[in-house]
């Protein structure tokens, strides 16, 4: 292996607003699914990736045997048990690709690109990223016992930053890894990181659940809602690998760090796709090769008490729909955008527009909610919303649409 040369670095995520008391989070966002929500660009962390030699770029943008993994319902298994039992399904992704621009901007030489990835089935199924295969033209997939196959594309889905591979192989000589439900996850808990940090083959970290319930942004600007945050050291090269909790079982998909800025290395923030999230993407690209994302077209901000008391609005939770985008459901319902530029806290928002309290029968206070309630649905369907206009109580049916490419669409 070549001698490898980090990448540029990545400017840091703008951070997050506060939560709570009588600060204002307002979010330009187009409300879609990123199929547990997703929508708000709250700008992205440095993915994982370096340059290795000049001819193999590790990508930056940043469910043994036949039988799944079982899990242990007692105690804890050491780091080291999880690394015997889980290590051989972990595997590495060599992508060749020619010279092209990522969804973000980026550009992207051309060589190779190299990440991580696990077996999530008997039938050959395999999770990785989708920067870690972006505009591939071929695929190779390496096993622990040094076998190489290549890889068919299943399908991809950016907004996720997900990816299924499909190889051909001898059930009996695959090690599937198995998805554990991440809502379960808490602050503290346990993790292990399999991955091949630089092209180091199947390196193992461990550490703790730092964080929940982050947003980072995906290859085509979207952004991916409930991320879990680790401190196990993730680094260029870990694209695409698993994050396990103390049981062996996968809670997220390694796709993203934080640098602060002062270089390409791991400072202690990494980011995690959701398991559940995994959970839903492959079921739909094993289902129809796709995934679909369903869109109401509106960007809100949250009212706090402080913005209801300056304004005389009729609730003190809801949010305050700040624009409409042309062509979407919500336009094609009539739902009204703020008209008056106002700053509170010194954020700036628009009042005078609906105000959404309910979406699909469920009580809306947050963003984070409503993106829930369209991520748990579909293009085409129809929900009703429940608004405030002026003083007036109303229900606004919309039709969900299919969300665009970028979120400039």
């Amino acid at each position: 292996m070549n001698s490898t040369t980090p990448t540029p670095p990545v400017t840091p995520p703008t951070p997050e607003a506060p939560r709570g008391g009588s600060g204002v989070r307002s979010f330009a966002l187009y409300l879609s699914a990123a199929v547990l929500g997703g929508a708000a660009v709250l700008g992205g962390a440095a993915a994982t990736g370096a340059l290795d030699g000049g001819t193999t770029t590790i990508v930056r943008p940043s469910v043994g045997g036949s039988t799944t993994i079982p899990t242990s319902s007692g105690s804890a298994l050491s780091v080291n048990e999880i690394y015997k039992r889980t290590g051989p399904g972990v595997v590495q992704i060599t992508a060749t690709v020619g010279g092209s621009t990522t969804g973000s901007g980026q550009s992207r030489p051309s060589g190779q690109s190299l990440g991580s990835g696990f077996v999530i089935d008997a039938d050959g199924h395999i999770v990785t990223n989708y920067h870690v295969i972006e505009n591939a033209t071929s695929i190779k997939v390496r096993f622990s016992n040094d076998d190489t196959l290549t890889a068919t594309l299943v399908g991809s889905d950016p907004s996720t930053d997900l990816a299924v591979l499909d190889v051909d192989s001898d059930s009996n000589a695959l090690t599937p890894l198995s998805l554990a439900d991440s809502k379960l996850v808490e602050v503290g808990d346990p993790v292990v990181a399999i991955g091949n940090p630089f092209g180091l083959e199947r390196t193992v970290t461990s550490g703790i659940v730092s964080a929940l319930q982050r947003n980072v942004q995906a290859p085509n600007g979207w952004s991916i809602d409930h991320v879990i945050q680790t401190d196990a050291a993730i680094n260029h090269g870990n694209s695409g690998g698993p994050l396990l909790n103390s049981r062996g079982a996968v809670i997220g998909v390694n796709s993203q760090i934080e640098t602060g800025g002062s270089g390409d290395g791991n400072v202690g923030i990494g980011f995690a796709v959701p398991s559940n999230t995994v959970d839903k993407v492959v079921e739909q690209i094993l289902d129809a090769g796709k995934v679909q994302h369903a869109y109401l077209g509106v960007s809100a901000a949250e009212v706090t008490s402080e913005i209801a008391e300056s304004y005389k609005l009729p609730v003190t939770e809801g949010l305050l729909v700040q624009t409409v985008a042309d062509g979407s459901g919500a336009a094609d319902a009539q739902l009204k955008a703020g008209t008056e530029q106002v700053v509170v806290a010194g954020q700036s928002f628009r009042v005078g527009g609906d105000i959404i309290v309910a979406a699909d029968g469920k009580d809306v206070t947050s963003i984070d909610e409503l993106r829930d309630v369209i991520g748990a649905r579909k293009p085409g369907d129809k929900i009703d919303l429940k608004i405030y206009r002026g003083g007036e109580v109303k229900t606004v049916t919309v039709t969900l649409g299919q969300q665009p490419t970028t979120p400039s669409q």
